[in-house]
C-alpha cells in the first residue's frame, strides 16, 4: 500500500494560504504534437476569499483546476507544485487525492447534464457522496440529501430525489451539483463556469446562492460581469498564462495589460450611443501547440513593440496584491 507523502509547506510566510500554487504547467500529448495548455501559473487563495479566474475559452482555466484535483485526461500531465492546507497535491497518490476530492475540496462543473450520471436518480448520486466520504448510513444520507436540496432552493426535495437528471431543468440540475458539492462541507469550492448554460434570471439566482455560502471559493469564468459582483480578486489568463492579477475593483478601474483592457472594452454598456458597434479584440487566440516566442498576445496587441514578439514578459509585482506580465505596463 502506497504511503502518503510527507506534508510540505509552501515557502510563503504566514498567514498561510488555503491553496498555494507554484509554477504549475499542464501539457497534453496529441497526434499533432505536444500542447502546452497551462504554463508556469502561480497564485494563492486565502481562507474565506472569493477568487475569480478570467479568460476566453481555451485559455487553460479549466485544465488548471482539473490538474490540481487529478482529473486530467489520460494524455495530460501536470508539473510544478501545489499545496492545499499545507498538503502537497501534485505528488499525492490517487487514492489520497480521491479522498480529498469531494470531501475537503469540491468542484461544480459547467455542464450539469454531463456531470450527472443519466442512469442514476438524483437521490442515488447525492447519497453516494455521504456514504463514500463520510460513511453515513443510507437512510440518514437520504435525509441529509433532501435537506441540502431544500437549502439550495429546490422545492419538493423528496420528490426530486426520485427523479433522473433529464427530468430537471438546467437551473435545477445546477442546483443539484451545488448541493452535491456542499454535502461534505468542503473547505474549498471551485465553480467552473457554473452559469454558462443558464438564462440570465437563473444565472442571478445561482450566483446569489453561491455568494451566500460561507466557504472559500474560486469562480472560473469568461464573463467580467459575473465576476464583478462576486469576487474580491481576479487572475486574468491568456494562452495558458496569468497575464494580470489583482483586486477586482482595481483591475476594473485601471487594467494594466492590453488583453484585460480589451476584455473590459468589449463589455456592452447601457450608456453607449445607439447603434454603436461592440468593441472586439482583433485576431485569434494562439495555437498552443506552436507557442509564440515572445508575448502570446503580441499578434493581437495594438501597442506591441518588436521586443514583445521575441521576449516573453515575466509576471512581475506592480503593487502589494497585483501582478502583470507586459513589457509596457507601468507600476
Amino acid at each position: 500500500m502506497r504511503s502518503t507523502p510527507a506534508i510540505a509547506e509552501p515557502s510563503d510566510p504566514s498567514p498561510a494560504p488555503l491553496l498555494a500554487v507554484d509554477g504549475l504547467s499542464v501539457d497534453f500529448t496529441t497526434p499533432d504534437g505536444a500542447v502546452a495548455a497551462v504554463r508556469d501559473v502561480s497564485f494563492r487563495v486565502m481562507r474565506g476569499e472569493r477568487l475569480g479566474v478570467l479568460g476566453e475559452s481555451g485559455c487553460g482555466k479549466s485544465q488548471l483546476f482539473l490538474a490540481l484535483l487529478g482529473l486530467l485526461a489520460s494524455n495530460g500531465r501536470a508539473s510544478g507544485r501545489a499545496w492545499f492546507a499545507g498538503q502537497e497535491l501534485i505528488a499525492l497518490p490517487p487514492l489520497a487525492l480521491r479522498q480529498l476530492r469531494g470531501d475537503r475540496v469540491a468542484m461544480i462543473f459547467q455542464d450539469p447534464m454531463t456531470a450527472l450520471n443519466p442512469y442514476l436518480t438524483i437521490g442515488t448520486q447525492l447519497t453516494e457522496v455521504l456514504t463514500v466520504h463520510r460513511g453515513v448510513a443510507p437512510g440518514a444520507a437520504r435525509r441529509q440529501a433532501a435537506a441540502m436540496l431544500a437549502r439550495v432552493g429546490m422545492a419538493d426535495a423528496e420528490r426530486r430525489l426520485a427523479q433522473y437528471p433529464h427530468e430537471l431543468s438546467g437551473g435545477l440540475r445546477q442546483r443539484v451539483l451545488i448541493g452535491m458539492a456542499l454535502l461534505c462541507t468542503p473547505e474549498l469550492l471551485i465553480a467552473d463556469e457554473p452559469t454558462t448554460a443558464l438564462d440570465v434570471t437563473v444565472q442571478a439566482q445561482i450566483l446569489s446562492l453561491l455568494r451566500g455560502l460561507e466557504v472559500t471559493q474560486i469562480l472560473v469564468t469568461h464573463d467580467f460581469g459575473v465576476l464583478a459582483g462576486f469576487c474580491q480578486r481576479v487572475l486574468v489568463m491568456y494562452a495558458g498564462r496569468v497575464v494580470e492579477s489583482g483586486p477586482v475593483a482595481d483591475i476594473f478601474r485601471r487594467p494594466r495589460h492590453p488583453y484585460t483592457s480589451g476584455l473590459l472594452r468589449a463589455i456592452p454598456r447601457l450608456d453607449a450611443p445607439a447603434r454603436q458597434p461592440l468593441a472586439t479584440i482583433a485576431g485569434q487566440p494562439p495555437d498552443l501547440a506552436a507557442p509564440e516566442r515572445g508575448c502570446a498576445f503580441a499578434p493581437r496587441c495594438a501597442l506591441a513593440e518588436p521586443r514583445c514578439r521575441t521576449l516573453r514578459p515575466p509576471e512581475r509585482a506592480v503593487a502589494a496584491d497585483a501582478t502583470v506580465a507586459c513589457h509596457l505596463a507601468e507600476a
